[in-house]
Order: C-alpha cells, then structure tokens, then sequence
C-alpha cells in the first residue's frame, strides 16, 4: 500500500496455546491490545469535514500498525470503507468517493489514524467501525472500536447587519460599533459561540469572543481593555451580536470578521458541529496630524540660559492632552539609542526636570525648553518629541498620535576671560626678620562669568647679574579646587607657619612671609589661572596670566608708628552709619603686630567730668575683638572694628544717636615678637580725631522731681513724680522716654546712688535689689509724667531722691533717636519714726510678762508652804502634847 513493512499473522497450534510462547521475541510482540474511537456519538452538519480519530494502546509491535474501517447505516451489516493495509478492502460504493479524496485516511502515528469525510451527506450516517488485523496467535485484548455519526441539516443562519459591508471612516479616540446577525432552527438543542476576528492583510486577530459556555474571552492585546470597560460585547435583540469599542486606535484598522460556531452536549462532552464567519464591516483609523517644530540652529554664549520652544500643530480640537519630552543627543540621529532626556511634560502637566532644566508652557501649543547656565556640554542636538492623548473608560488614557521634531543644533559659544594681574607689596621688610605679604590682585575683568573661579601660583626669583641665567622657583600652586600644593623648597616653612598663602576675596591672593630673612630676598611674581565650571561640576583650566615681578629689598631706618584715621562719608543725621578707617604705618618694627582702642571725648552729666575719654571697643594683636565701656545694652551689636588688612582697621557704629556725638580716635599700640608666643609693646600712636557732631534743631526736654510727702513717718506711702516738660512744637507720638529712679542714702550726695525702678520706652518696669522690706512701684501716670511709690516704707529709705530721663525721638524717616539722657535735681525724703507705735508692742510684752511671772511666783510659793511647812506643824503639835502630860503629872 504505503511501502511500509509488511507484517503477517503468526499461526496458532492445534491445541489453542499461543504460538507467542514458542520464542521469547515473538512473545515480546505478542501482547494485548485495545483499539480505541470516539465515545459517545458524533454530531456533524451536512456539508461539513467530519474527522474519526482511532487508535492502538499497549502497542508495542512494528513501525506502523494497519486499520481497517467499515461503516453500518444500522449497526448490524458493516460494508468496508477503507483500509491502510490493502487498496482492494473498500466496497464499490466508496470507491469512487476515494479516488475524488472526499474519503481518506491519515496516519497521525505509528498506532493512530484518523479517517476524514469531507462534504459530509445525509447518508453519511451510522456507525462506523475501527479494526486492526491480528497478527497473534491467539487474541489478546480488543481489536475493533464502533462510533456512531448522526448528520443534521444546516440550520445555522450568520450575516452581516448591512449588506454590503459597510466602511468606517473614524479618527482615533472615536468610538465605533459592528454587529453580525446569528441564529439556528437545529431540532436538537445546540449552542452557539461568536468570535470577532479583525483581519489585516494577511494577518487576523481575535478580538473578543463569546464561548459556547456563555464566557466572554478577550483575544490576546485585548485583555487590558475588554477588563477596562473600552471593548464590549452584548445583543441586540434576539439574534444580533454587537461589538462596541470606546475608543478607537490606529490598531483598530481593518476588516472585522464575525465567527460563529455550532456546539452540542452529547454525554458530557462538548462537540463543534459548525462554523461560519461572515465579513462585517471595515473599519478605517484617520491618522492625526501631528507635526512638531523646533528651531534649526541656534547659539548661546557659556554660562547664559538657553530657550527653545516647541511648537505644536495638529487638527485635533477634542479633548487630547500632550505629553511632551525633550531629548539630548550628540549626533542628530534620533534614533540611536545614546539619546538622553532632559525633562518632560506628562499628561497632568506634571514636569519631570533636573534643577538646572525646567518647562515653560506658554500656551496650548507652544512648550520651551530652558538650560541655565549653559556650558560647553549643552552643545549638540535636541529633539522634541510630542504625544497626544485621549481620556478613555474608567480613567484609562490612549495615545493618538506622536510625532518627533527635526534636531535642533546647538552651539555653545564661549568667551575666554580677560582679566589683568596686579601684585603689590602690602607689606615690605624694613630688616630682617620682618613679615613680608604680597598681594596679588586680579583687575579689568572682562568676561568673567559665575562659571569662571581664579587660582593663584607664586613664584620666586633670585635677583642675579644680567649676563646669568634666571631660574625660577616654585612655591606654592592652587588647583581648580582650591587645593594648596607646595614647592619642594617651601613646603618644610610652610607646614611649619613661616610662609602663609591665602584667599582673601574671589579676585585677591595673598602671601606673607612671617620673618622674612636675607636668603628671601630677590623678586616674586604671581600667576593667576582663570578656571571654568564644566556640567559635572569639575573645573578646567582656560587661562594664564603672569603679574610683573615684585623685588622685596629692605634697609635700615628708624621705628615709626603713625596712624591716621579718616572718614570716608560725612554723618548727616541721625540713624545713619559712622564709619572710620584707621591706617597704620611703621618703620623699623620687628614682626609688628597691631592693637587698636577705640576711644570717644564728649560731655556726660553733672557727676563727670566734662571732657571724659571713653574707650568703646578694641582690638587686640590677636585679632580678638572686646567690648570696653560700651554699655548701651540695646545696641550690643551696633558697633563693629574690623581689621581691613595687615595695617587697617575699621570702626562701624550703626544707628548713630544723639548721644553719640564726640570725637573718635584710634589707639593703636605696635607689638613685636621677643621670643615664641612673647610679644613686647614697641610703640603707642594716637589718631587724629573724627568728629560726630549732630546739627540738629531739635525740642530741649527738662526734668523735675516733687513730692507731696517730703517727710513721713515710719511705714507710710512716699509718692514721687518726675515731670518732663518739652520746649518746641513735638507730636506726643513721636517721642518716648526711658525713666529711672535712683536714691542716694544719705544726708550729703557723697555715696553712689543706688537704681531703685526703671521704665522703658516700651512699658517694661525693671525693680533693682534691696535689702529691706519696703516695696516700690513704677507707673505712668500721664505722657510727660512718672510716679514712684515706696509702700510701707522703712528708715532706710531716707535720702536723695532724683530721676534720669532718656528721651527718644522719632525722626522723619520712622527710626527712633537716643537723644542725651537729662537729669532731675534731687529731692530729699525725710523718714520720722512713730513714738507710740515703737513703744506699744515693747509695753505690752513687758506686761505681759510681768503678769506671768507674778503669778508664777505666787503659785510656787503657795505650794511651798503647803507641803514643805506641814512636817514643822506635826512636831510642834507632838512637843505640846508631851508638855500637856508633864503636867498633868
């Protein structure tokens, strides 16, 4: 038949015994076997393929096993249909049915076939019978299988709602529905099943299905959507099918197909009896037009910001929301994938960004792109790239269209800095041993941007005749990082304090030699390098300039110390800022260090000296700064002295008031080192003086203490007012007063007064310490007037009683004035002890006394004689009786 092996029976014994027995590899082909089809009963249509799959188990035989199939319309006559083992075992009534391969058989496996009838007929129906030959000598096992067919007439109806199938045209997010008709008049009682199928090209996909079961089934890349409610499937009606989809997408295009099958339950098991599909509809997806602009080229200079809008066209009008992102890329392919984002723009209009990027919409089409500071790694290609989305079901979003902008070219441009270096001996050694600073000074900046920092490197030269060779010595470099690296033969008197290289502002470096010796001498010179902030935050160098040298030389002269002092801008009025500048000047001064005291001349009151000299604050050759006699408490930071440089000190005292006025000096006081950390005073200079004077014409405030009780007696209340008057027109909101009291406690003003109470211009009372019982109080009683109460007062609080009133004045431009603290005269207060009262309390206790020990005394005398005279009475009675008997006798 086929060319397979042939394999004949084995012949069996008289006896009955199997011949398998008769040779160990015979019996290993010899075992038993059972052929297997189908069960239950097969339902098939007219004019459908029907497939009757058979099979051998426990087959361990030849490569192929032969089977033969007979077919019975009754079940009790089988006519021979087909067999894989002889060509002439089928009737004729099939022969020709064979040759046309309606009827065939196909081997699946060595031990499977499956018999297929294509085009089934009415006629069709019946049983059909599977066997195999038997090669054994006797039967083991079953060798023939029977499966019933029945064939029902095609009563499935499938068709398209619209004939022809209609074309829709639709942009993405629109929504669109198909819908097929399906129905079946089957006398049994089948089910159907429906499946959307969309074809594209030669490619289908199933989209959403409806089982015989009754369970929807999305097809595979539908899932996320048929569970979010934007592709759905439901009736209409008794017999129509609609698939619906919320939004469309691009794909979404094609041609939608409805696929129905017939199922039937037959013994438990389900069967497909049929299946057709019709074309429903086709579906075409409108693309968006979405097209994005950027500028071709554009150039920035280094350290400027860069702004490049992305511009927006497309003809959507709906409700789409755009979702944009900026990349960066080298090369102006788009593609590659070393592109990098810079920030983006979601659908929320949340911006993603770096610190140094942001996103600026300046309407609905039209985004920009901002880089600040703009270095040299910014140069290169950007592209825009825009997403359009639509709102879909349950808070879901679609993308409609996205597009990518041609690349923008940037370049950087970048100016180099031009700048001059100065170096100037701010300090020069008068001889040996004396400091030496250089500075070196970076001048006519030009093109210097935030970006660009300034380093220094010193050199030394030794000064030699003009016909030798001039080398250069390193002795210290600072690095883009501010790193300080030394030269070999600097680096021992470095580390050990000798040479002192230093940052004084972004523009000015410094070096100081702190004893300068004969082997220093000769010229030095500074190179400043100009260094530029890259992306990454490391720094590279862009320039070099060398300072002219600078020859340190000194010789032999006599010490002199001058300072002078000056005032860079006059005071005009009160409130404003005095400053004073001192600068010092000496010769001949070994390693000279400087301490300067501040000192002010003005008038005080009546208990000092008219011409008082106060120190205010210092400054000490350690740099220390000290508050001396500065007592304005509220402004403890108001005044400041500040070494400038190596010989310049400044003095600041904010808010000048009234009181202020005086003449400023500068006490400055040279020290030279002896030996180590031992310093010896080498010289004292005065400044010229700096005159505060206030030109004011202002109101004249006076003070006046009066009492009604000058004198009173001992635990009485003493009343004090202190009354301020005013001589000029002055709005009683504009001015405020500090008041104290003070007592001195004694007949003459020979002793300190003592604070008794004190009321700030803000209404804050401050009691001082006392050592007796008497209370005080302070209250205001009127704008201009101040009572102080003494309750219960004591003798001690006898004396001198007068006030001290500092008046503050609200000037034009609202900053309260200290104007000069006024005193009143005092005013004697006269305690008189009460006689009675003193004497009262010392009378009624001696009283008292007396009383209780008279009365003390009266009962010890009366129990002495009562029982200590009791045993005397007894004896005298005992003598009298003795004598009564004499003489009786």
């Amino acid at each position: 038949m086929d060319g397979s092996p042939e394999f004949k029976p084995a012949k069996s014994s008289s006896s009955g015994v199997s011949t398998c027995l008769s040779s160990p590899v015979v019996a290993a082909l010899c075992r038993g076997r059972v052929v297997r089809v189908p069960a239950g009963t097969l339902v098939r249509v007219v004019g459908t393929e029907l497939v009757i799959p058979c099979n051998v188990s426990d087959y361990d035989g030849p490569s192929e096993q032969n089977f033969d199939w007979s077919f019975s319309s009754s079940g009790s006559s089988f006519v021979e249909l087909a067999s894989t083992w002889e060509a002439s075992f089928p009737a004729q009534l099939y022969q020709e049915r064979l040759q046309r391969g309606e009827i065939l058989l196909r081997r699946t496996a060595n031990d499977a076939v499956e018999l297929h009838i294509k085009n089934v007929q009415s006629s069709d129906q019946g049983h059909y019978k599977c066997s195999t030959p038997s090669t054994d000598a006797t039967v083991q096992g079953n060798y023939e299988d029977t499966v019933q067919v029945k064939v029902l007439a095609d009563a499935l109806h499938v068709g398209p709602s619209a004939r022809p199938p209609p074309s829709l045209s639709l942009r993405e997010g629109e929504p669109f529905e198909v819908r097929c008709a399906a129905s079946t008049n089957s006398p049994l009682h089948t089910h159907l099943a429906l499946l959307w199928e969309l074809h594209r090209g030669p490619a289908r996909r199933a989209v959403l299905a409806l089982t015989h079961e009754g369970r929807f089934r999305p097809g595979p890349g539908y899932e996320q959507r048929y569970h979010s409610g934007e592709v759905r499937l439901d009736t209409a009606g008794s017999d129509a099918f609609r698939l619906s989809v919320a939004h469309a997408l691009s794909a979404d295009q094609g041609s939608y197909r409805c696929v129905v099958s017939e199922w039937i339950a037959e013994q438990g098991y389900w069967q497909e009896i049929q299946e057709k599909a019709v074309e429903v509809a086709t579906v075409v997806i409108q693309p968006t037009v979405l097209r994005v602009a950027v500028a071709n080229n554009v150039s920035v200079a280094e350290g400027k910001e860069l702004d490049l809008p992305c511009n927006i066209t497309t003809d959507r009008v709906d409700d789409v929301r755009p979702e944009l992102t900026w990349y960066f890329s080298r090369t102006p392919d788009s593609t590659l994938p070393a592109r990098h984002m810079l920030a983006r723009l979601d659908r929320d209009s949340l911006v993603h960004s770096s610190p140094h990027i942001a996103l600026s919409h300046v309407d609905t089409r039209s985004y920009h792109l901002l880089v600040r500071d703009v270095s040299k790694e910014n140069a290169g290609y950007y592209f825009c790239h825009v997403a359009l989305w639509t709102p879909g079901h349950n808070r879901s979003w679609h993308k409609v269209a996205e597009a990518m902008s041609a690349p923008a070219r940037v370049g950087v441009t970048w100016l180099e800095p031009d700048y001059q270096v100065y170096l100037n001996a701010s300090k020069v050694p008068g001889f040996s041993d004396d400091p030496t600073e250089l500075e070196c000074w970076v001048v006519d900046m030009k093109n210097s941007e935030a970006s660009v920092r300034f380093t220094v490197s010193w050199y030394y030269r030794m000064n030699r005749r003009s016909d030798s060779v001039v080398t250069s010595e390193l002795l210290a470099v600072m690095d883009g990082d501010w790193t300080l690296r030394y030269g070999e033969k600097s680096k021992q008197r470095a580390q050990d304090g000798e040479f002192i290289f230093s940052k004084q502002h972004t523009d000015t470096f410094s070096f100081r030699i702190q004893r300068t010796t004969e082997a220093d001498r000769g010229s030095y010179y500074c190179v400043v390098s100009a260094w530029t902030k890259q992306r990454n935050s490391s720094w590279v160098k862009s320039k070099d300039v060398v300072s002219r040298p600078v020859s340190i030389f000194w010789a032999s002269e006599d010490s002199v110390l001058v300072v002078k002092a000056r005032q860079p801008k006059p005071v005009f009025a009160p409130g404003n800022t005095f400053e004073m500048t001192c600068k010092v000047s000496s010769k001949n001064i070994k390693s000279p260090r400087y301490s300067v005291l501040i000192t002010s001349e003005k008038p005080v009151g009546d208990f000092s000296s008219p011409n008082e000299t106060k120190s205010i604050i210092s400054l000490d050759q350690d740099a220390v700064v000290k508050l001396e006699n500065w007592t304005d408490a509220s402004r403890l930071d108001g005044v400041v002295l500040e070494k400038v440089q190596e010989d310049e000190f400044r003095y600041r005292m904010y808010q000048t008031q009234v009181s202020d006025a005086g003449l400023y000096r500068c006490m400055v006081t040279a020290w030279s080192p002896v030996r180590g950390s031992v310093w010896r005073e080498a010289a004292t200079s005065l400044s010229n003086p700096i005159e505060i004077d206030f030109q004011t014409s202002g109101p004249i405030f006076n003070a006046s203490v009066h009492s009604d009780t000058p004198s009173v007696t001992r635990g009485d209340l003493i009343k004090l007012v202190c009354n301020i008057t005013v001589e000029g027109a002055l709005d009683p909101d504009n001015m405020a007063f500090d008041v104290s009291w003070f007592a001195v406690h004694s007949f003459g003003l020979d002793k300190a007064p003592a604070l008794l109470s004190s009321l700030d211009r803000k209404g804050i009372v401050t009691t001082g310490r006392r050592d007796w019982k008497s209370d005080l109080s302070l209250e205001r009683v009127s704008g201009l007037e101040f009572l102080l109460q003494v309750h219960g007062s004591e003798d001690q609080d006898f004396g001198n009683y007068y006030c001290a009133v500092t008046p503050w004045v609200k000037s034009p431009t609202g900053s309260w004035q200290k104007e000069a603290e006024i005193l009143s005269k005092p005013i004697f207060i006269t305690v008189k002890m009460d006689v009675l009262n003193a004497f009262k309390y010392p009378l009624l206790i001696g009283v008292g006394l007396s009383t209780v020990i008279g009365l003390l005394s009266c009962l010890i005398g009366y129990c002495s004689s009562h029982w200590c005279c009791k045993k005397e009475v007894q004896e005298t009675r005992r003598e009298r009786r003795r004598l009564m008997s004499m003489e009786m006798d």
